[in-house]
């Protein structure tokens, strides 16, 4: 029995080590501080021995191309807090409209500036990624965007080779507000916008919570759905080389992802 006074002394011990819970692959999310779903969204879908690490950006709620463009200013920091001793396979940065309003490539530049050892990703081009592995050419979106966010990610479609038949969003103003649209507003919202010569409706903005419905809408409109989360998380599944298909969340999880895997 320890009283007070001593000092302990362990016996010598061997403990058996492996390569820790997540032997597979480790990812890791830049998250803007008022998303409310993406979190919970990526735990859902991981699947066994692959890891998923989380930093936030300080942002506005207020989500306008002005203040999106602003997330740039912390980026290398955030990437340097995702788990550096572990060096995530990936690292990206989870804003669909922040993506666009910075540009994937300065995106990237600032993430290897924090995260060298790691594969710079952002949301938008996982999107890009699943839209292209669904040989998507016509596509209908769905955002919870202001109308100028909505243009700016029109454009961005365009210049990417899609055509975009119709872009509607909800012009709400906040990310809080984002991530409270219920599920089911989201079904009928993309059951009411989809058009026949869709190939892919495509559910914009990594906050709000679309993937808890998606396969329910596949089933409704007979076409493939891609939300942001569940895109951006198939695209750095299959760039970290795991190529699990994943039941529950849409068709893209049953694509290989072909020539996404590691770089040498």
């Amino acid at each position: 029995m320890f009283q007070s006074g001593q000092t302990i002394t362990s016996k010598p011990w061997m403990p058996e080590l492996d390569k820790g819970r997540h032997d597979r692959a480790q990812l890791g999310f830049i998250l803007m501080s008022t998303d409310l779903a993406a979190e919970a969204d990526f735990n859902d879908m991981a699947p066994r021995g692959v890891a998923v690490h989380i930093t936030r950006l300080k942002t506005d709620d207020y989500t306008t191309t002005e203040t999106l463009s602003r997330h740039i200013d912390h980026m290398a920091d955030a990437a340097s807090r995702l788990q550096p001793d572990v060096k995530p396979d990936v690292v990206s940065y989870s804003c669909t409209s922040g993506s666009i309003v910075i540009g994937e490539e300065n995106v990237f530049a600032e993430i290897r500036k924090g995260a060298p050892w790691a594969q710079p990703m952002c949301l938008v081009t996982g999107v890009v990624d699943a839209l292209r592995e669904l040989g998507a050419k016509k596509l209908v979106v769905g955002t919870p965007y202001l109308d100028e966010i909505n243009t700016a990610e029109a454009e961005f479609l365009l210049e990417k080779g899609f055509d975009v038949l119709d872009i509607q969003g909800l012009n709400l103003e906040t990310g809080i507000e984002f991530g409270c649209v219920t599920p089911e507003y989201w079904k009928k919202f993309a059951i009411e916008i989809d058009q026949p010569d869709t190939d892919v409706l495509f559910l914009s903005c990594g906050g709000i919570r679309a993937l808890e419905v998606v396969e329910e809408i596949e089933q409704a409109i007979g076409k493939p759905v891609i939300t942001s989360n569940q895109a951006q998380f198939w695209s750095c599944l299959r760039r970290a080389g795991i190529e699990d298909q994943i039941e529950g969340f849409g068709q893209i999880f049953s694509c290989p992802g072909a020539g996404l895997g590691p770089k040498e």
